[in-house]
This record gives structure tokens, sequence and C-alpha cells, in this order.
């Protein structure tokens, strides 16, 4: 694993765009650095610890969908979030309120949907 990312490649390992992680750095929301080209460049750990999945919360969980969060609706104790993940591809969760809210998920917020299940059916 490399220890320092390109901008470009960062944005991509975050799925987010490059003007997207240029107004992270500026809001201080993640740590880049400048190389001798005085071009930005992000670490490995940085890259892991804005996607959440450092300081020994490691998963087993192989198959993360990056995507932009399109929809929360809350009510009650649960949630709803909807995740365009690829183009016309959408996923939906239900959640607890609590996680949405620890989160802090919102309407066009990149995030990561992990999947793990022991059984998925589909029938037509």
């Amino acid at each position: 694993m490399k220890e320092l990312y390109s901008a470009s490649e960062a944005a991509s390992a975050l799925g987010i765009s490059l003007d997207t992680l240029r107004r992270w750095d500026k809001a201080g929301r993640i740590k880049v650095q400048r190389d001798s080209g005085n071009r930005r460049v992000v670490e490995a750990a940085e890259i892991e610890r804005v996607r959440g999945d450092g300081a020994g919360r490691q998963i087993s969980a192989r198959n993360r969908l990056r995507g932009i969060v399109t929809d929360v609706q809350v009510e009650g104790l649960m949630a709803q979030v909807e995740i365009v993940v690829n183009g016309p591809v959408r996923l939906v969760a239900v959640v607890t309120r609590d996680a949405v809210e620890e989160i802090g998920l919102h309407k066009g917020m990149a995030t990561t949907a992990i999947v793990k299940s022991t059984n998925v059916m589909i029938q037509s």
C-alpha cells in the first residue's frame, strides 16, 4: 500500500470529486500536504481516517459501495437512507435514527455503504 496519494487518487478512494477534496482541504475536514511541486498529496492513514476504516475499527466486509446520499427520511427511532452508488444505481438502507445523527448523514454527503450479508434473495 502506498503511503502518499495524489489529490485525484485520494478523491477517488473517498468517492468524492477533486473539487470536493479541495473544499474539504480548505475547510480543514481533511489533512492535506504539499509535495515538492506544491501539489496536494494525502497520506494513506488520512484517507482511512476520513473513510472511517481506521482507529481499530476494522471489519471483515469487503463489499464497499461508495456514493452520495440523495435522501434521508427519519421517522421515530428509524431512518431510511438512499444512496446513489453508480449512475442510476441506488441503494436504500434502513438504519437507526441514532446512527444517522451520529454519522451526520445528510443529502449531498459522500458516504460508503458496507454490505455484509449471508443471504440475498431475488424473485421475479
